[in-house]
């Protein structure tokens, strides 16, 4: 488990945790950081970010679905999703954001209004029959593509955050991420020839957008991309090919009210791209939401 140390402004992964998480990447720190839970997408004022020092030593570059840089992931997904590291969290995290979607729920956002809540309830409830959620599944299939809460409700959200305390249920939604988000988003980078920082452009885009081809979703996006720039693997710039990449996935973003602030895209990966850092190495420094602290992982 990841040690989250806390200071006025600044998240931190650090210590002994941090050190195994980085897989060959030797930190120290000197000053702990804050972490101050927060909801989805709800920008929060912070006092200015103190500085950490910190050493590194980085061995060979690994892909996004080694242990440490999946860890990684997941953490910077948390941190424009939950305003916090702790991914880990997130399992019983469940609300309307008002975005069109009905309810959001999870490590990486499920809804009930965009099928994956009740692909993932249904395949939790083959797998373990008589859970806690699979009364809700035909309210969960009547309400798919709105954002109704029509047979839902209070009672869902809280069988929802009961049943979040469950391992086998908590394994269901990592899997399920796998499945339809992670996997296919770095199998989609490697072939392009991107390494871990545009196989995580790839997955985030894939969380927020989805899986399919319209112009706003990832296949969507990447084809636009596609347009400005060639790929690694058609002998582009790997650069280049991001900034037209991370260009497409911001207007997809501004298309919708819902995700018109662009942080994760601007001050998170963008800056990642701008400092050069391709392998997605720590330390990385972030923020993503106006009033967010700065988020590290060192």
């Amino acid at each position: 488990m990841l040690t989250l140390r806390a200071k006025a402004g600044v998240l931190v992964v650090s210590g002994v945790a941090a050190t195994a998480l980085a897989a060959g990447i030797t930190t120290a720190v000197v000053s702990p950081a804050q972490a101050t839970p927060a909801g989805k997408h709800r920008p929060r004022p912070v006092a200015s970010a103190t500085a950490v020092a910190t050493t590194a030593t980085t061995t060979a570059a690994q892909d996004l679905d080694s242990a440490a840089k999946k860890e990684i992931a997941m953490q910077l997904v948390s941190s424009a999703e939950n305003s916090s590291l702790d991914w880990k969290a997130q399992y019983g995290y469940i609300e309307d954001i008002d975005d069109g979607r009905g309810y959001t729920g999870g490590i990486i956002g499920f809804t009930s209004g965009t099928h994956d809540m009740l692909e993932l309830v249904e395949q939790y409830t083959a797998d373990h029959p008589g859970n806690g959620l699979a009364k809700y599944l035909p309210a969960l299939r009547s309400v798919d593509g709105t954002d109704s809460h029509t047979g839902l409700g209070n009672a869902f959200v809280a069988a929802w955050k009961a049943e979040a305390k469950v391992v086998a249920f908590q394994e269901a939604q990592n899997s399920e991420r796998d499945r339809v988000y992670f996997d296919p988003a770095v199998a989609q980078a490697k072939k392009d020839g991107l390494r871990a920082l545009g196989q995580f452009a790839y997955y985030d885009a894939m969380v927020m957008h989805g899986p399919g081809d319209d112009s706003v979703s990832f296949g969507g996006i990447r084809a636009t991309a596609l347009k400005k720039a060639k790929t690694p693997a058609a002998g582009g710039d790997e650069t280049a090919y991001l900034n037209a990449f991370l260009d497409a996935r911001k207007a997809a973003m501004l298309t919708e009210e819902a995700h018109s602030e662009t942080g994760r895209v601007d001050t998170m990966q963008r800056k990642f791209l701008n400092e050069g850092n391709l392998d997605l190495d720590p330390p990385l420094r972030w923020t993503v939401y106006k009033g967010d602290p700065t988020y590290e992982i060192l």
